[in-house]
């Protein structure tokens, strides 16, 4: 079942959602060539508490880190480590937060120095399908219309959707209904309704959709070891259209990019 969000509990969701995006914005001017994953968790988990919240994935499910790291072919789940970033790597960043008992979940994947131009492609039309699928989260529509949304964007661009890893409804617990596909048909699965509130995250591969586990049970990666990318935001469905809670606009400040990508899922400007 939805657990329906009050405005007042949107607002204090908005609020998690911001200290991961304002996480985020933090690391993106440290993800370069050298740059140690295990000390950037470190870095993310301090960041975090200084915020007055807690690491939301840390130890959730036995998770040994703050952060999910996965770069090139890992898909989701990683786990950080200190093998160093190089130039040309891209790296999927996931990082949850608690405050006022409310989880904030975000995700961005970030170039790290020259990136290949079919990455750089990758990562653009992966992006733009989860705004697309955020403009199909409104009144009387159903989950299956965001997940048509982004498949169908996606795989004219030749690439694969992965099935086994979702989205999901957001609150109270970091997975709630409903869970949120990135494939589908119009039409089909939940129906949405005023106060609902998910994360929205297309996990695109370059190549095959399928994918593979290592032993380690978490990091999930390409079959075929081409690469995959996650970006993520947290929505909030408010007077019948969606209404972004978390931002990728600290990660654009931070990296020297304009956007005004988000502009039309805000019902007044973000202050920053």
């Amino acid at each position: 079942m939805i657990q329906v969000k009050t405005a007042e509990e949107i607002e204090l969701m908005r609020e998690s959602a911001l200290v991961v995006s304002r996480t985020l914005g933090m690391l993106a001017k440290e993800i370069k060539p050298g740059a140690n994953p295990l000390k950037l968790d470190k870095m993310a988990e301090e960041f975090i508490r200084e915020q007055g919240a807690v690491p939301g994935f840390l130890g959730m499910y036995d998770f040994p880190n703050t952060l999910n790291w996965s770069p090139n072919a890992q898909v989701v789940h990683g786990i950080p480590g200190n093998e160093a970033l190089k130039d040309g790597d891209i790296v999927s960043v996931d990082c949850g937060a608690i405050k006022n008992g409310f989880h904030g979940d975000h995700a961005y994947t970030f170039e790290v120095g020259e990136v290949a131009e079919e990455t750089k492609k990758l990562l653009k039309v992966t992006k733009e399908s989860l705004y697309l699928g955020i403009r199909e989260f409104k009144l009387g529509n159903r989950v299956g219309d965001v997940a048509y949304a982004i498949q169908k964007y996606t795989e004219d661009h030749g690439y694969g959707v992965v099935r086994e890893l979702v989205g999901h409804g957001l609150g109270r617990e970091l997975h709630e209904d409903p869970q949120m596909p990135n494939y589908g048909k119009r039409g089909r699965g939940k129906k949405f309704v005023n106060g609902t509130v998910v994360a929205i995250e297309p996990m695109i591969n370059m190549g095959t959709r399928r994918i593979k586990q290592l032993k380690d049970g978490w990091t999930i990666l390409t079959a075929d070891g081409k690469p995959s990318a996650h970006f993520e935001h947290d929505v909030a469905l408010v007077d019948g259209k969606p209404e972004l809670l978390s931002t990728f606009q600290y990660i654009y400040d931070a990296l020297g990019i304009t956007s005004d990508e988000e502009d039309e899922f805000r019902s007044k400007k973000l202050v920053l």
